[in-house]
């Protein structure tokens, strides 16, 4: 089969890594692709949100599959468009995909079907959303409502650092037309954890959890990123949870996509907090996490392409979906100064002395034999062993030969887990 994944970051070289090892897969593509996807598939210059360039050359090229990986394209509707010609794709259409694109629409399918979750509320007027700030205190949680690369939420410590979210939101403008509406709400206490999910629409099959470790620096300071490391399984998260979470969050949210007429094949990203109370949705995702899925598919088992296909299909209740009993740590290195300000196009070193481990690639480019840095998360080293603390410590220790001018990661990724088990 030939087969081409949409996306350009850690999480794309994931999944061309994973289905690069099925036996079906005769030719791989990736649009557009980096530097370290480019050793394993054949790199397409076409913008991952180029809707129309996509299928034109999907349909050129004579595609069997295309896997849309990234939050944007789902949003606008690629895999509708990748279906209206003919072309069979994986991933939420449009319509589910606003599980995702809209936190306004995700706390109200929430609230209708009874799906536990934080307290909120929604604004779209700045004095309304700023008076409402103030008569609930802090801590509280100011989230854009539309896509802002994993960074359109705050969790502000004071009354203060609240209202400067809603201002930056939605009269600064910091993340577009993401943040002209705002959903807040109540501060939840408890662990994170994330769960993704494969389903069809109607059977729905979670993966290994992970953790996810948002913030820039050490002991979860600094501003939010798109993901500084991950770990999976989350030892926080017990068999328990995962029946709790099954029985009134997973199953249930599928149940409810479909009597919305939303039916959701592909990947749902469950991010959650195990709460006193039980455990409560945090955010929705409507397709893989980053750097989570680099943690959760480097204990994949069984055949992606299979998964994928029998998404896509309806099939999935007939497929054996198997995870090794082990664990994982994705550790990123970034260009310092992500999130905010960061340098492109610093030398990439020592990634040949790397062993025992897997980089993946997510800012990266090839120039002749050598990769330069073209983005805030650069690379993901990852690493599996039969315990957590012996995968993050193999992956701190693959992480040392690799070097590049202002790079930076975060030294504690898995550490406060550890240390409470």
């Amino acid at each position: 089969m030939k087969v081409l994944v949409v996306g350009s970051g850690g999480r794309e070289h994931a999944i061309c890594w994973a289905l690069k090892k099925s036996p079906r897969v005769t030719e791989l593509y990736c649009a557009p692709g980096n530097g370290g996807i480019s050793e394993i598939a054949e790199c397409v210059d076409v913008k991952a949100t180029d809707l129309d360039g996509m299928v034109a050359w999907a349909k050129d090229n004579a595609m069997d599959f295309v896997m849309v990986a990234p939050d944007d394209p789902l949003a606008m509707g690629m895999v509708d468009a990748m279906e209206a010609a003919g072309i069979r794709a994986f991933g939420p259409r449009a319509n589910a995909a606003i599980v995702e694109g809209s936190k306004a629409f995700s706390k109200e399918l929430m609230k209708k079907y009874g799906i536990p979750t934080a307290a909120y509320e929604i604004f779209t007027d700045k004095d309304a959303a700023l008076r409402y700030v103030e008569t609930q205190g802090a801590p509280i949680v100011v989230k854009c409502d539309g896509l802002a690369l994993g960074k359109g939420v705050v969790v502000a410590q004071t009354v203060e650092e609240a209202k400067e979210a809603v201002l930056n939101m939605m009269e600064n403008k910091a993340f577009g037309e993401a943040g002209a509406k705002v959903v807040i709400e109540e501060c939840m206490t408890g662990p994170e954890v994330t769960v993704l999910a494969f389903t069809d629409g109607k059977t729905i099959v979670p993966m290994p959890s992970s953790q996810d470790h948002k913030r820039a620096f050490d002991g979860d300071q600094g501003p939010n990123t798109g993901g500084m490391g991950a770990i999976s399984p989350c030892p926080n998260y017990t068999s328990e949870h995962a029946r709790i979470c099954m029985e009134t969050i997973f199953q249930p949210t599928v149940d409810a996509l479909n009597r919305e007429g939303r039916t959701f094949r592909g990947v749902i990203y469950f991010g959650m907090m195990l709460t006193p109370k039980g455990p409560r949705v945090v955010e929705y995702n409507a397709r893989f996490g980053d750097p989570e899925c680099q943690a959760v598919l480097s204990l994949l088992d069984t055949d992606l392409l299979e998964i994928l296909e029998a998404c896509v299909d309806g099939t999935l209740d007939r497929v054996d979906v198997r995870f090794r009993d082990a664990a994982s740590c994705c550790l990123v290195l970034a260009s310092g100064g992500y999130p905010v300000v960061y340098e492109k196009g610093k030398e990439i070193t020592g990634l040949d002395q790397v062993t025992d481990a897997v980089v993946f690639h997510a800012g990266t480019k090839k120039d002749d034999d050598r990769y330069l840095t073209n983005g805030g998360r650069v690379l993901g080293v990852t690493a599996v062993a039969p315990t957590l603390r012996e995968a993050v410590d193999k992956a701190y220790e693959a992480a040392k030969p690799v070097s590049f001018e202002k790079m930076h990661y975060r030294k504690d990724i898995g550490f406060h887990i550890l240390d409470a088990i």
